[in-house]
């Protein structure tokens, strides 16, 4: 317990650390842990006994990024459309082609790299002030929503509330969560406000936005969890590596952040 509260404080405190700066500095920092958790990911699935085809998704993620510093967020669709396209044509000419070597192929392009994709995205947002709050949201409601989901499941949790696929979650850990996200939103709106200037705070998510994105986000980052002890139990691992001590891989840490960064980034499309 006590080594799992420090290693969590300790990447909470990194992620802060890198949110001030944002820009090059939170995309270079990402990007490494995209690395990590897109290398987890395959090899859990090999180590399971599928045959994913993996270059395609490291040749997305390699040349998404440049293209989508230079040219935004519009790159995200094209990118992604011709990587399912070039493993759907190396699955199809291989010897034996499987339809589940498809799906097993897909599977981190869509739960690693397009989060990945939208959040390179939000490190373009201009000025750097509104760009933090928007980092902020990102990892914070995730985190947020994480710790207090496992402190009320581990003090009050006792309906089962995903059984099949985590059985130690609890529908009171889960409301929880919700609380957790609700909190971690209303932190950043609060710290928000009282740190950026009169000129940016029109360009900030409103009070009501910010109530919307703690909900959507609490929901979001319990199914991002939810969807990675999936994959983990269908590879029968217990976590994808033991990078963190207590936490796990890089991708178990980073389950919640990377389905957060979808409703980040929409609503950011959305509202721009």
């Amino acid at each position: 317990m006590k080594q799992r509260l420090i290693t969590g404080l300790s990447m909470f405190a990194f992620g802060l650390l890198i949110i001030y700066f944002g820009g090059t500095v939170f995309a270079v920092s990402s990007i490494v842990c995209f690395v990590f958790a897109l290398y987890e990911e395959f090899h859990a699935l090999s180590a399971a006994g599928h045959r994913p085809v993996s270059w395609p998704t490291w040749l997305a993620m390699t040349v998404s990024i440049p293209l989508g510093l230079i040219f935004g967020s519009q790159t995200v669709l094209p990118v992604l459309v011709a990587a399912t396209f070039l493993i759907t044509a190396s699955v199809l000419f291989r010897k034996n082609p499987e339809l589940e070597d498809v799906l097993m192929s897909v599977t981190p392009l869509l739960s690693v790299v397009l989060p990945g994709l939208c959040i390179i995205s939000l490190t373009t947002i201009e000025p750097l002030s509104v760009q933090r709050v928007y980092l902020a949201l990102l990892v914070v409601v995730p985190v947020g929503c994480d710790s207090f989901a496992y402190f009320a499941g581990k003090r009050f949790g006792k309906t089962p509330f995903c059984p099949e696929v985590s059985p130690k979650k609890t529908v009171e850990g889960a409301i929880g969560g919700m609380v957790g996200a609700m909190t971690g939103a209303m932190l950043v709106s609060i710290f928000a406000r009282v740190l950026c200037g009169p000129a940016t705070q029109p360009l900030l998510p409103s009070w009501l936005q910010m109530v919307a994105m703690g909900l959507v986000g609490g929901a979001v980052s319990q199914g991002g969890d939810l969807f990675a002890s999936l994959i983990k139990r269908h590879c029968g691992v217990k976590d994808f590596s033991n990078l963190f001590p207590g936490h796990g891989g890089m991708l178990d840490r980073l389950d919640s952040i990377l389905f957060m960064s979808v409703v980040v980034f929409c609503f950011r499309i959305v509202t721009a």
